[in-house]
């Protein structure tokens, strides 16, 4: 618990943001089978094996019926409370939750869209587990589109029991069944594989304000290919604008938060979209950070940094080496005494500087201050990695695209708030009067 979440957080907010980043990380690899189940250990680092989708599992996106449309859903933003490290007072930490359906008729879950996890995991309602019983449940014998499978994605055979799936973490485990049915977001329904959890243990998912996980990483992070929803969107073309999807995040309730399927729409973004390459080896939308700056001066911090961009992350995190490098050439008085002197902190990253505002790296209420980029240290070959979290992507709009194994980021275009100067750096025109990237707003050339 500590290790994952500091002393700082406490609570549901430690126990939520525990699973999602085991869950995020761990890749189920089955090592025996015995009464019909496939008995997993968790397993850090392991890529799942990846067999081609059913015939099943590679129908079209069906709710975006005409050729070239886009399926947007609304993300609700919900605040826990959690400890600072000192204890001195309560910060916010902010997630986004979305309702998804399953089955015929449908049935609605709240889930977590999460960009750090291959699978979709609901509770089922044959689960008699205390979680269970606060949480909506899939019911298999009321969809008659549903049909179990075994969890390597292979059809049940006759007269045999469904192979069933364990997920043992840190901090509780799941056990379940792996069923195929009708996937609806929003309008757009697609026939894939998910797992229908039948125990939880009581810790951590009891405190959970959350149904499940949608995971949307890349396919390899996947059980099979038949359970990723972003193997099943790569296969939609034509039926939406494009096999990608875009994330928009907003901490106002005057703006509504989106996750938007099959287009990207320019009205969030305040600068240009421009794309980086993805390192695919893990199934995270990994990039790579060429190093870290203060106030765009480079620190000379990364020789093999990386980021996965994480929306089910409610923080900026990194290996704690080089998380307490940063701390420490920021030097911030715990008592704010420094804090409207403190640098933007950014990330170097396909010639441009992502930065952050000391508002966005440090929790403050005025006499007291506390650090909000975390330390976490995930083991190799995965690790050690930062999640880019919320306060990464309610300033960033981002794009992922499955199809190009690319991230797409501009810079997030906020209903009645201007971009801070300096927010996105072309590192290219820092010689140059302008930068080619410049929009009114936050895109810029040159030096503060």
């Amino acid at each position: 618990w500590l290790k994952l979440c500091g002393s700082k957080a406490s609570g549901r907010t430690c126990y939520e943001r525990s699973l999602l980043r085991v869950l995020r990380c761990a890749i189920p690899i089955p090592i025996s089978m015995f009464s019909g189940s496939i008995l997993i250990a968790l397993f850090i680092c392991l890529p799942g094996t990846a067999f081609g989708l059913s015939q099943r599992g590679t129908e079209l996106l069906e709710g975006a019926a005409e050729a070239g449309s886009a399926v947007s859903l609304a993300l609700e933003q919900r605040v826990s409370k959690a400890k600072t490290a000192s204890g001195a007072k309560a910060i916010h930490k902010v997630s986004y939750y979305g309702t998804i359906a399953l089955g015929t008729p449908r049935q609605e879950f709240v889930v977590v869209f999460d960009t750090g996890s291959g699978n979709l995991i609901v509770p089922s309602s044959t689960c008699n587990s205390v979680p269970c019983h606060s949480h909506a449940a899939f019911d298999q014998k009321s969809s008659s589109t549903s049909r179990s499978i075994n969890c390597d994605g292979s059809d049940v055979l006759e007269d045999e029991a469904p192979h069933g799936i364990k997920i043992t973490f840190g901090s509780g485990q799941i056990q379940g069944k792996c069923v195929e049915d009708q996937i609806c977001v929003g309008r757009a329904c697609s026939l894939g594989g998910f797992i229908a959890a039948t125990e939880e243990s009581t810790a951590p998912f009891e405190h959970f304000s959350f149904d499940g996980i949608l995971g949307l990483s890349l396919p390899r992070m996947a059980l099979q290919r038949q359970f990723s929803m972003m193997a099943r969107l790569e296969s939609s073309t034509p039926a939406l604008q494009h096999p990608l999807f875009s994330v928009f995040l907003s901490n106002s309730d005057e703006e509504t938060s989106e996750v938007t399927f099959g287009a990207i729409k320019d009205e969030h973004m305040d600068s240009d979209l421009f794309w980086v390459d993805v390192i695919p080896t893990h199934g995270y939308w990994e990039v790579k950070i060429d190093d870290i700056t203060l106030n765009d001066k480079p620190l000379s911090l990364c020789g093999d940094c990386r980021a996965a961009v994480d929306t089910g992350t409610s923080d900026v995190t990194g290996p704690t080496q080089v998380v307490t490098k940063i701390k420490a050439l920021i030097d911030m008085d715990e008592g704010c005494k420094n804090y409207h002197s403190l640098p933007r902190l950014g990330f170097l990253i396909g010639g441009r500087i992502f930065n952050l505002a000391p508002s966005e790296y440090v929790n403050s209420d005025g006499s007291n201050c506390d650090y909000s980029l975390m330390p976490l240290d995930m083991p190799p070959p995965k690790g050690p990695i930062f999640l880019f979290g919320v306060p990464f992507l309610q300033k960033f709009f981002t794009v992922y695209d499955q199809a190009n194994h690319r991230v797409g980021f501009a810079l997030a275009k906020h209903k009645g708030r201007s971009a801070e100067p300096f927010s996105l750096v072309d590192t290219g025109a820092l010689a140059r009067p302008t930068g080619f990237l410049s929009r009114p707003g936050g895109v810029r050339g040159g030096n503060a």
